[in-house]
């Protein structure tokens, strides 16, 4: 019997941010269908293809012609981390909204986990790592990164930049996501606190990357990622854009995408 939580399953959408994942990105996409389907029969799998310049367009469009509950967004250029997730998170069509990367450093599996937790008296299942399994140097980025971050923008979530959350689509009625590079989940983290959503947190496993290589640990892009925390940090903490009435929340799917698999509805 499906793990609920509710008396009647609330539909699912699970999406996938990819950009050149096609080492892993069937796995995973296959093993979000098991587990989905375990939790609800009103279930969809998203693939937001980035502009991957690997074989990910060509796996992920048999994969949609493979199985009737998924299907694929294409961005003709790499829109960037935060610009696949605006894509994802407007193209999802259900109550409840999932989403992890597809570099399979996440198991889909432990969606039930975060399912399990996700009452009436939550908005947001915020997964965080049991442990990182990435190298040192990573790591110690990564707790400089959150521990730096949570100091300036006052966050109290244990993790940031944990890519694991089950969150209500209602969330998007009244937050708008604008960044398009990997700080958007700072972005979404604080302005969901700010705006006073219930979060709940739960302890996931990440595990060794074993396919591709990250595009984010570079002396570039950390000096670019560090322009964009400060920008944010005054959007948000000392002009507190955000909390400004008439924010324009994100724009339905019909807005969202260049092409989708030409089988699967754009609803």
């Amino acid at each position: 019997m499906p793990i609920s939580p509710a008396t009647k399953p609330a539909g699912l959408s699970v999406f996938f941010p990819a950009y050149n994942d096609s080492g892993t990105i069937a796995s995973m996409v296959i093993r979000a269908v098991q587990a989905a389907a375990e939790l609800t029969p009103d279930y969809e799998v998203i693939v937001v293809n980035d502009g991957s310049a690997d074989a990910t367009p060509v796996i992920v469009d048999e994969l949609a012609r493979t199985y009737p509950h998924v299907r694929v967004v294409h961005h003709a250029k790499n829109r960037g981390y935060g610009g696949a997730l605006q894509t994802g998170f407007r193209s999802a069509t259900k109550e409840l909204i999932f989403y992890t990367d597809g570099d399979a450093q996440y198991d889909p599996a432990e969606l039930a986990t975060l399912w399990a937790r996700m009452t009436p008296d939550a908005d947001l299942v915020n997964g965080y790592k049991i442990s990182r399994s990435d190298p040192l140097h990573r790591i110690i980025i990564g707790r400089v990164y959150h521990h730096i971050v949570s100091l300036m923008f006052g966050l109290t979530v244990r993790d940031v930049d944990c890519d694991f959350r089950l969150m209500r689509r209602t969330i998007f009625e009244r937050i708008d996501l604008e960044k398009n590079s990997g700080v958007i989940c700072l972005e979404m983290m604080k302005k969901i606190e700010d705006a006073g959503f219930r979060i709940v947190e739960v302890p996931v496993h990440h595990y060794h990357r074993v396919f591709g290589k990250s595009q984010f640990f570079n002396f570039r892009r950390i000096a670019k990622t560090g322009v964009d925390v400060m920008r944010l940090w005054v959007a948000l903490v000392i002009r507190r854009e955000h909390r400004r009435p008439g924010v324009r929340p994100l724009a339905g799917p019909a807005d969202a995408v260049d092409s989708a698999y030409p089988g699967s509805p754009r609803r």
